[in-house]
């Protein structure tokens, strides 16, 4: 009897399977059977069959075998073959339509800032300002209340006296126009309506770039600045004119970029993000951010970064910059070696905030993959971060300082392995208040690094990106420098020589009548912000200030307070001026300009962000002048909107008067939180010392921490950025190659003499010896034991 030969299954399967020289064929019906068992559910009632073939005839057996063999092919034609390959949660979404999840409000929260904080205990308590202002503003309307309830009673009072009626319609004791009473705000409303119509581009055109002639009379307060004089800042020799490159700075540049033939076909337009090919987790959290078209600089960059080069690039303020490295680092951590947990990835940011929010748009874009985040940032509980920093996480996010602490610190964090650093907003990090930090940075980890630089002012210093360890870099420059968004509308206001000190009445004029909410007030002074905190609360507006000065706690419920909608306004210093998003800010106000224009622009670039439109106003006087020229030229280059806001004196004038007068109460205020902070630093200091006691064991156990820097070098880098910051000292460089003239000497020693006060000096007399140096030198000297006590002298 001849064999039977057993029925085979045929498998119909898409799939081609490949094979390289050096591999065995495999059995593809074997496989496919055990795979196709696996994937179906087990039956009792075949088990039952099973167990009485035994009892059975082989005839019988046979033809049960085939029976049940087509029971099998005909569920297998009916049911769907699922190897996991492919996620059955996963849908492709039509553009513009988010499905997955929660709707995603676009605003980028700091959840896991104050997770950080509760985790670490941080549960300061912080004095309460607004509950401060809030007493002495119902004091104040207590006494009014009552004041004016005594005039209604001295009203009714000669109410009831008064019974001769005066009717004066008829003996005209005072005509319409007696001493102008009817004239005047007819002839100021026409004279301040005349200008208005035309006065946007004339004020634009004459007084910005001053071609205005030094004939026009510059008395009115309607012209909103004196008429300009020849200016020093306006010679031929200011910073403006050193954007030119010339030849040498030029051949810099070829030789340390990358050349652009060779990656310009990888710089292709890629319309969607299906077009890059990128994993489909990472395109599932790119849509649920709503993130449905890359941006230019996303489009160019992401092909580039994926094939892992340096690469230097820059945008417009808004423009996606931070999906432009999230999405590559993310795409090539996907295919990472899971053995071993390792930190691959640090990116750097200036400022706590801005990598707070890089880390909330990192984890977001992130959440439907294992890649694990660390945010290690001053102010937030050191504990909690080395306990994650043990973990092993793929990407740290943090600022310099603190990076530094815990390589030098945590024992558990080794940065031997990272493969991709970047910098995020670059020239402030390139800056040399950064230099010290960064470069122990960079010497420490490996060389065979990819490096990436973004931001939107990015230097052009061949020296100063040498500084970053890049190899080859690849430019990418999607707008030219110094470019402010397309829809964003700049205004200015000017104040004439004499009127700067009334800078308080016009910005509260412009918070009461023209801009009144989702509006970011920027100073340079941290002691003026909160001054200004401390006017809009007598006053009755909302804000909320965002400064140094503030513990971590209270500058992130600022935010939140802002964001939220809580408060109108959000007083900040140029802390909040780089890369902060906030959603809905509608207006950017600068209270004095900036001390240059690359903080000017990222400063306006907190409005207008990712298409939508928004306002700039600049509140400008004499000594904004340079600042503001290169602005109006700069704005003028690109065909930005550029228009001169003119508010009437007696506006600024009204509510000046009203703030003079609350003088006292404001250092009233200032006086009461200065005790109740002194109170809380004794209470501290308490706490510590019981703590010290408590606990003197374990703190006396742990090991030092240290620092790379002494206390000196560190107010050393301090002052070269602060002074970098102020643009003197990096002026004089670029114009002089470190050799200063006599015209900058005496620039530097009248800025010298402005913050220490005048000095006493040698005149023409006492140098050539004669006058007070002859007669002091005939003068002896008391022998003392203490230090000689100095005399002053006046100069003749």
């Amino acid at each position: 009897m001849a064999p039977v030969q057993k029925k085979r299954k045929t498998v119909d399967d898409d799939f081609i399977l490949t094979i390289s020289d050096n591999e065995e064929i495999p059995n593809e019906e074997e496989d496919v059977e055990v795979a196709a068992a696996a994937a179906r559910p087990k039956k009792k009632t075949k088990t039952v069959k099973k167990e009485k073939k035994g009892k059975k005839g082989k005839k019988q057996q046979r033809q049960e075998g085939e029976d049940e063999e087509e029971e099998e092919e005909k569920d297998d034609k009916e049911a769907v073959w699922d190897d996991g390959a492919m996620d059955s949660d996963f849908e492709f979404a039509l553009e513009g339509v988010n499905d997955f999840g929660e709707e995603f409000d676009g605003a980028w929260g700091f959840d896991d800032a104050k997770k950080n904080m509760l985790k670490g205990g941080e549960n300061k308590v912080m004095v309460d300002l607004d509950a401060i202002i809030e007493r002495r503003r119902a004091k104040k309307e207590a006494k009014a209340g009552k004041k004016k309830e005594k005039e209604e009673e001295v009203e009714e009072e000669d109410e009831e006296m008064a019974e001769v009626d005066l009717d004066d319609d008829d003996d005209e004791v005072l005509a319409e126009d007696g001493f102008g009473m009817g004239v005047g705000s007819d002839v100021e409303e026409e004279e301040a309506e005349e200008p208005k119509d035309g006065s946007d581009s004339e004020d634009e055109d004459e007084e910005k770039d001053g071609e205005a002639d030094d004939d026009d009379d510059a008395a009115s307060d309607n012209d909103s600045v004196a008429t300009p004089i020849n200016h020093p800042d306006d010679e031929k020799d200011s910073e403006s004119e050193n954007d030119e490159e010339d030849a040498e700075e030029a051949a810099k540049r070829k030789e340390f970029f990358a050349d652009e033939d060779d990656v310009k076909q990888e710089k292709g337009v890629h319309s969607s993000f299906l077009d890059m090919s990128l994993s489909r987790p990472i395109l599932k959290g790119l849509n649920s951010v709503g993130f449905t078209k890359p941006t230019p600089i996303q489009s160019k960059t992401i092909p580039i970064a994926l094939m892992g080069k340096d690469v230097v690039g820059g945008a417009v303020t808004g423009s996606g910059k931070t999906g432009a490295f999230l999405v590559p680092i993310l795409e090539r951590l996907l295919y990472r070696s899971k053995k071993v947990a390792t930190t691959r990835v640090v990116i750097l940011a200036p400022t706590r905030e801005l990598a707070i929010q890089c880390h909330a748009v990192g984890v977001k874009l992130a959440s439907h993959t294992d890649i694990k985040f660390c945010l290690a940032v001053g102010g937030l509980s050191l504990k909690v971060q080395e306990q994650e920093l043990r973990l092993r996480p793929d990407v740290v996010i943090a600022t310099p300082g603190r990076f530094i602490d815990h390589m030098r610190n945590s024992a558990s964090f080794a940065v031997e392995t990272v493969e991709i650093l970047v910098l995020d907003e670059a020239d402030r990090m390139l800056e040399d208040g950064f230099a010290d930090e960064l470069n122990e940075i960079l010497t420490t980890l490996p060389k065979s690094r990819q490096t990436m630089l973004f931001s939107a002012t990015m230097t052009s210093s061949v020296d100063r990106l040498i500084r970053a360890g890049l190899n080859k870099p690849v430019r990418i420059q999607v707008d030219s420098q110094k470019k402010t968004a397309s829809n964003l509308r700049q205004e200015f206001v000017r104040l004439r020589p004499g009127r700067e000190k009334k800078r308080m009445g016009y910005l509260v004029h412009i918070c009461k009548t023209l801009y009144t909410e989702r509006v970011i007030i920027f100073f340079r002074q941290k002691k003026i912000a909160h001054e200004t905190r401390i006017i809009f609360g007598l006053l009755g507006m909302s804000c909320a200030e965002l400064h140094g000065s503030m513990n971590q706690a209270q500058r992130i419920a600022s935010v939140e307070a802002f964001r939220d909608g809580k408060v109108n306004f959000l007083l900040a210093t140029d802390l909040a001026s780089r890369g902060l998003d906030i959603k809905g800010v509608d207006t950017v106000i600068n209270y004095e300009a900036p001390q240059n224009l690359e903080i000017y622009i990222h400063r306006i670039g907190r409005t207008a962000r990712a298409g939508r439109s928004g306002v700039a106003l600049t509140l400008a006087a004499e000594p904004d002048r340079k600042v503001v020229k290169a602005a109006v030229r700069a704005g003028k280059a690109q065909g930005a909107k550029i228009t001169s806001r003119i508010i009437e004196a007696s506006d600024a004038d009204k509510w000046q008067d009203q703030i003079d007068e609350m003088e006292g109460e404001i250092k009233e205020i200032m006086q009461e939180e200065k005790e109740e902070k002194q109170l809380q630093q004794v209470e501290m200091q308490v706490k510590k010392g019981e703590n010290m006691i408590k606990y003197e064991e374990e703190i006396a156990s742990r090991p030092k921490r240290t620092w790379f820097e002494t206390q000196d070098d560190k107010r050393a880098a301090k002052l070269a950025g602060r002074e970098e910051l102020n643009g003197i000292r990096e002026q004089l460089k670029k114009k002089s190659q470190g050799k200063l003239s006599n015209k900058d000497k005496k620039k530097l020693d009248a800025k010298q003499e402005m913050k220490e006060g005048r000095t006493w000096k040698k005149g023409k007399e006492e140098r050539a010896g004669k006058g007070a140096v002859l007669n002091l030198s005939k003068v002896k000297k008391p022998k003392t034991k203490g230090p000689a006590g100095k005399k002053s002298f006046k100069r003749r």
